[in-house]
């Protein structure tokens, strides 16, 4: 299942990324701005770049007073030159900024959808290699001419009791084929990655030396072949990042759902495989709201950040804090189902990973004081579930 976690961290990593694309078209408007007031090159007329420097300054500075508000622009007492420059790029970095925006929404989404293929793909290239053992020993079987043996532990990988519970099962059987999963393609390269980096391995050697393997030796040399091998090896991930343009971020969260699929099977009759949630879309909606209402309460979360830290200045904290807050404090006030408690922990938990050492005493810190006081004011208001751990 596609938790929530995991959910708020890939908005948190797209989030991340808007902000940066917003910095991005804010230097390039402001460098249209410029360019609008450079001499003109082809004309006969004498340039004051002087006058023009000038002119250039102040319509900078109208454009970073007025990103919010263009009707303010009429009123200045600046040339039409200067308002027409500022206007233009002001629309500039508003379409770019939408523009962005949708591409990141629409990406986060996609991206979400597509990791049950990837951790489901990871699994059935430790099963292809599977196969790979049990055709390789039948083939030298028939070219020595010998009679088949009860059990050989060179088969134990062919014959692995997770494995096989996963082929046989169902459930498994029809993710494969609702998630359009299929290594037909990389037969080739299945044989020479096992030769190469499979079969050479200390856990692999190891294993084969067993007579017969327990359960939990089944699902250990399946994870030892999963983390160790296949998410250790660079030719073997640049497979998976050719198939996933966001498999930077996704690649722990496919590596986790894949190992947990294992020790499910060890524990389990039953396959229980992460998959997206029955109720995937109710939680698509608050994948795209925590995205879409962080970029709206942008202004008015940053004011609130900057009220609570004066003796700091909000430009020099981490960018990746100021992102995780605001976020933490919009999903408080937007969604009143889900505790207080449990956002800020959701969010102390992100801060952990992502932004600097120092962050989750500063993170839980300042969440604690804010929802403190924006409940005091009416600003946070909880129902349902939502009320559970706020007493």
């Amino acid at each position: 299942m596609l938790n929530r976690r995991i959910l708020r961290v890939k908005a948190f990593q797209n989030l991340y990324a808007y902000e940066q694309c917003k910095a991005s078209n804010h230097n390039l408007a402001r460098d249209f701005i410029k360019e609008s007031f450079l001499p003109d090159l082809n004309s006969m007329e004498v340039q004051d770049k002087a006058a023009l420097n000038r002119e250039a300054q102040l319509a900078l500075e109208i454009f970073e007073k007025n990103l919010n508000n263009t009707d303010a622009i009429e009123g200045s007492d600046a040339s039409p030159k200067i308002k027409k420059a500022v206007k233009e790029a002001i629309v500039q970095y508003r379409n770019a900024n939408l523009r962005d925006r949708e591409f990141l929404l629409k990406n986060m989404v996609t991206s979400a959808e597509r990791i049950p293929q990837l951790y489901l793909t990871a699994i059935e290239l430790i099963q292809a290699f599977a196969d790979h053992v049990g055709k390789e020993y039948e083939r030298k079987r028939k070219l020595s001419g010998s009679q088949a043996v009860e059990f050989s532990s060179e088969l134990n990988l062919h014959r692995n009791q997770i494995l096989e519970k996963l082929r046989n099962s169902p459930a498994y059987q029809a993710a494969l084929a609702k998630n359009n999963v299929n290594l037909d393609d990389i037969e080739l390269e299945i044989k020479e990655w096992f030769r190469d980096y499979v079969k050479p391995s200390e856990e692999y050697q190891a294993y084969i030396g067993i007579d017969l393997p327990t359960a939990e030796q089944d699902e250990e040399i399946v994870e030892a072949i999963l983390k160790k091998i296949i998410f250790k090896n660079e030719v073997i991930l640049n497979y998976f990042s050719e198939k996933d343009l966001n498999w930077t971020e996704n690649k722990a969260v496919v590596r986790s759902l894949a190992a947990k699929v294992f020790k499910n099977m060890l524990n389990s009759e039953v396959s229980d495989l992460p998959e997206i949630a029955m109720n995937w879309e109710e939680d698509k909606e608050f994948f795209q709201n925590i995205f879409n209402f962080t970029i709206e309460r942008g202004a008015e979360n940053r004011e609130l950040i900057a009220q609570k830290t004066k003796n700091w200045d909000i430009d020099r904290l981490a960018f990746t804090d100021k992102v995780i807050i605001s976020m933490a404090i919009t999903e408080m006030q937007q969604f009143p189902s889900i505790p207080v408690k449990v956002s800020i922990n959701e969010y102390i938990d992100i801060s952990k990973t992502y932004s600097t050492p120092k962050s989750k005493q500063f993170v839980n810190g300042l969440l604690d004081v804010m929802s403190k006081e924006l409940t005091e004011k009416g600003k946070i208001r909880k129902s349902g579930r939502g009320l559970l751990d706020n007493k």
